[in-house]
């Protein structure tokens, strides 16, 4: 019996040491993780807005972001992309589809003041190397810079206009996953553009 008080002692200090030391660990790591995803983040607003001085929050946008209607992507900031006089050039908006192959895809997607598509920058992506991986690639990614246009749709072999998308070969669930958040954040847009916006 007392073996058994021993052996429960022990245990009990072994658990109060351990989750104090992985207390102890997370307040130590909270600060750099922090700064190193707002980093991230800042770094992807720049490589889709590269001559913006500065980006600025949508003032109103929740915290928790914004669901599509069907539940594949949530809109997770907004923020407006603003010239060295302060003037806008358009909008950053960071979004996560629910639908890649490996998980959730966190892309930025630029767009400027007229609806162009500057282009996109992936924050999180867990798709299978050599396949979904390349939509991360210039190769895939570049189909939507300089582009306007309603909505995109991915295609496979060869595109016949500007709105088509060429599918990565052997991706097609990454493919279509990363041009379904493409098109909710140039909906998202619009809405801005109407006159709606965070709350919409």
């Amino acid at each position: 019996m007392g073996k058994i008080i021993k052996d429960a002692i022990i245990l009990t200090v072994i658990t109060l040491v351990s989750g104090c030391l992985l207390g102890l660990v997370y307040e130590i790591t909270k600060e750099p993780i922090a700064k190193a995803k707002y980093e991230a983040q800042q770094q992807a607003y720049r490589n889709v807005f590269a001559d913006a001085e500065k980006f600025e929050d949508m003032e109103g946008f929740p915290e928790e972001g914004i669901d599509s209607e069907d539940g594949a992507n949530t809109i997770n900031n907004v923020v407006t992309a603003l010239d060295s006089s302060g003037n806008p050039l358009g909008y950053v908006v960071t979004i996560t589809s629910h639908a890649g192959y490996g998980g959730d895809i966190t892309l930025s997607v630029g767009i400027t003041s007229d609806g162009t598509v500057n282009g996109y920058s992936i924050t999180t992506i867990g798709e299978t190397a050599g396949l979904g991986m390349k939509a991360k690639e210039t190769k895939f990614s570049s189909q939507f810079n300089g582009k306007t246009a309603e909505s995109f749709s991915v295609v496979k072999g060869s595109s016949a206009s500007d709105d088509q998308i060429v599918a990565i070969s052997g991706a097609t669930i990454t493919s279509n996953a990363v041009t379904n958040a493409v098109n909710e954040s140039l909906a998202y847009f619009r809405t801005i553009n109407e006159g709606g916006g965070a709350n919409e």
